[in-house]
């Protein structure tokens, strides 16, 4: 057995309304997963070499519900356009350059590599409609050791020429990268339909069959925008609302599910979602970026909804889910003053849950500094003026209001350290 130990100061999200501290404490690892937390080291560890960060801050690592990899050179561009005019006019025309596997190849390095140098360690990821750019970002994150869901895109309807699949081609190459990604311990395939407006029944209820066949979940856009709710019951009259296509076309009966944005849900939405686990995605930025909207987050949370954070990368202007927390009490603040009627503001512990532990709650143990999780961490320092010392508490709610990467001076993958590139 693996032991290592650990001392330092210790913050992580116990549950929604408790930030749990320990100043100056120890924490002991076994095997890669977290035995406990002391304020004194026990006899029985006593042997053992400590590492010391001092005043160093212990999280735990962050997890990124909603990337678009292939977006991730965009990002910072094109944010004067509103959602529609962002995807016809920036968007679709750099994700038809997958096709390029040398451009693919460097786009999708250069991610992985920022997600790491900010401490996400857990994601779930968007590609393209192209396989070989989705099989090559997939055994990337494999090799990292990363935890993700990644799927090749769909769509074959209401798209440019240039992306626009053949229905029965997506399917088959859907399949194809599922029976081909099925071995990782971390990294898994998951159904990837862009949105209910540019996919065909025909291809939904494909994709159903698929997640039944193979187990795997999905992950997609759900009531982003109004327009977006709109024109999508006119594209499916037969339907009472976005979530209950998914349902029927049985993309909920395979595994997890997971669903950005979440802005605009109906009554029969929220039920769906509830009933099918699934998790819904707020994207603080990247909604306030293309103007979609602001999901009311601490109403929903308040209906047993769970809610994770994500960057939304490109719409979203960096790979900083840490930032995602500062900007989501932001925008529930806004939401309640201009919206008071059933709306709430959300708590910093709140918002950092949702960044650790919900989020993490998709994957296998992770996002949490409690007993029986994955020792996957973060040390942080460089956050106190030279006044005085700030609480555990207080120096993480600077750094996601004004830290950075440079304040992460350690890394810890599964019980390991974990180099930035």
């Amino acid at each position: 057995m693996a032991v290592t130990v650990y001392r330092g100061d210790i913050a992580y999200a116990e549950n929604e309304k408790t930030l749990r501290t320990a100043e100056a404490s120890y924490l002991v690892v076994e095997d890669g997963f977290v035995k406990n937390i002391f304020p004194q080291l026990p006899e029985e560890y006593g042997e053992l070499p400590v590492t010391d960060f001092g005043r160093g801050l212990i999280i735990p690592a962050f997890s990124d519900l909603h990337i678009h990899a292939s977006q991730y050179v965009q990002r910072g561009t094109g944010m004067d356009k509103l959602l529609f005019d962002w995807l016809n006019d920036c968007t679709f025309p750099q994700e038809a350059r997958f096709a390029d596997m040398e451009y693919a190849r460097r786009v999708y390095d250069a991610l992985v590599r920022d997600l790491i140098r900010n401490g996400t360690f857990h994601a779930s990821i968007f590609t393209t409609v192209h396989y070989e750019a989705s099989d090559y970002l997939f055994r990337l994150l494999d090799r990292k050791g990363l935890y993700a869901y990644t799927g090749k895109v769909n769509m074959d309807v209401n798209s440019p020429d240039f992306l626009r699949e053949e229905t029965e081609e997506s399917l088959r190459s859907t399949e194809r990268f599922l029976a081909e990604h099925g071995d990782s311990p971390t990294v898994k395939p998951m159904l990837t339909p862009r949105f209910a407006p540019t996919c065909s029944e025909k291809l939904l209820k494909g994709l159903g069959k698929l997640a039944k066949k193979y187990a795997c979940g999905v992950q997609t856009h759900l009531v982003e925008s109004i327009a977006e709710v709109k024109w999508t019951l006119e594209l499916f009259p037969q339907y009472r609302c976005d979530a209950e296509i998914y349902e029927k076309c049985g993309l909920l009966d395979g595994g997890q599910s997971i669903f950005a944005h979440v802005i605009f849900p109906s009554e029969e939405d929220l039920s769906i979602l509830r009933k099918a686990g699934s998790i819904a995605v707020h994207c603080p930025d990247a909604t306030a970026n293309v103007t979609a909207g602001i999901m009311p987050a601490a109403a929903l949370s308040k209906r047993e909804l769970p809610i994770a954070l994500g960057t939304d990368i490109g719409a979203g202007a960096e790979a900083a889910v840490y930032r995602q927390v500062s900007r989501a009490v932001q925008l529930s603040k806004l939401k309640e003053f201009f919206e008071p009627e059933g709306n709430g503001r959300l708590s910093f512990a709140q918002a950092f849950y949702m960044a650790t532990k919900a989020g993490g709650s998709v994957f296998d143990r992770v996002g949490s500094l409690e007993p029986g999780y994955r020792f996957n961490a973060l040390v942080l320092d460089g956050l106190e003026d030279d006044v005085g010392p700030m609480a555990p508490a207080d120096r993480l709610e600077r750094f996601c209001y004004a830290g950075d990467d440079r304040n992460i001076i350690a890394r810890f993958l599964d019980g390991k350290p974990l180099e930035a590139e």
